[in-house]
């Protein structure tokens, strides 16, 4: 298990043991750092994605991710970067997207490690954040933005190297349930090319979970990620905290379609007695497998 500081809250990820997760907007400026490791956007979020599935393009609509780091020891690093605008300049006027400016996630190639996490943005239009990355290997780092100026949200993606000895590891078992910190998570439903219902049911000690804390303004974020292209879905719960009708647990259901056939890590966001936590899955398409 991987464990890391937010903001006052811990944030624990459920891993792999060989290795020593109705739709809304997507998700600011702070030091938020979530270990791991959202939300219904355009461009590979929620039920709705375009042509191409968001995550695998550094460039679209105009808009560049420029990272200033691309190759770094393992531990920690200031990892540096900035969106660059259709005019060549950084960007510094975004919307927020579920209470912050942009959502960083970082993953690694094999997806056995998730990192969540919310940098600082500087007047420039630099954002920096410190990361903890203690293994070498492969990663992809993935970026949730919508400047003001496009209207609408984008993801953009960009490898980043930790150099040293790789050892890759193999893709956790297709499994519909895990546990982190003493909670069992189940899924239930299927990953759908058209689009189809998933429901996340959290529990502890055996007891329903009943009062899930809102988190960036949902009770569960839901991150999917094919293996082999790293194909990127970010989702949030149908309902909202505080609506009157949609239960703080314990089931968190959600409304996802993938861009195709193949096996996906799913990561859940939850936030329980003030500590957030990371549930992983892996599952495979009901359409097929890629």
């Amino acid at each position: 298990m991987t464990t890391n500081a937010h903001a006052g809250h811990a944030h624990h990820i459920a891993t792999d043991a060989a290795h020593t997760g109705n739709n809304h907007a997507a998700h600011g400026i702070d030091a938020d750092n979530h270990s791991a490791g959202h939300a219904g956007h355009s461009s590979g979020h929620g039920g709705h994605h375009a042509s191409s599935p968001g995550g695998l393009q550094i460039s679209q609509d105009g808009y560049t991710l420029d990272l200033e780091t691309t190759i770094a020891q393992p531990g920690g690093i200031d990892f540096r970067f900035r969106i660059l605008g259709p005019d060549g300049t950084a960007v510094t006027e975004f919307d927020a997207i579920h209470d912050r400016e942009l959502h960083l996630i970082v993953a690694r190639r094999e997806l056995t490690g998730f990192w969540h996490v919310h940098p600082r943005r500087e007047a420039d239009g630099t954002w920096v954040i410190r990361l903890d990355l203690p293994e070498a290997g492969a990663y992809r780092v993935f970026t949730d933005i919508a400047p003001r100026a496009l209207g609408r949200t984008i993801t953009l993606g960009a490898d980043l190297a930790i150099a040293g000895h790789y050892a890759p590891q193999p893709v956790p078992a297709v499994a519909r349930v895990t546990e982190v910190d003493g909670y069992e998570v189940t899924v239930d439903g299927e990953l759908r090319a058209e689009g189809d219902l998933l429901t996340l049911t959290v529990s502890k000690n055996g007891t329903p979970v009943t009062d899930l804390q809102p988190y960036l303004a949902a009770f569960g974020h839901l991150v999917i990620l094919r293996t082999g292209d790293l194909a990127y879905i970010h989702v949030h719960p149908n309902g909202e905290p505080g609506d009157g009708v949609t239960p703080s647990g314990p089931e968190i259901t959600f409304h996802t379609a993938v861009p195709g056939p193949g096996t996906y890590r799913l990561f859940l966001d939850f936030q329980h007695h003030d500590v957030v936590r990371t549930a992983a899955f892996t599952l495979t398409t009901a359409d097929g497998v890629g």
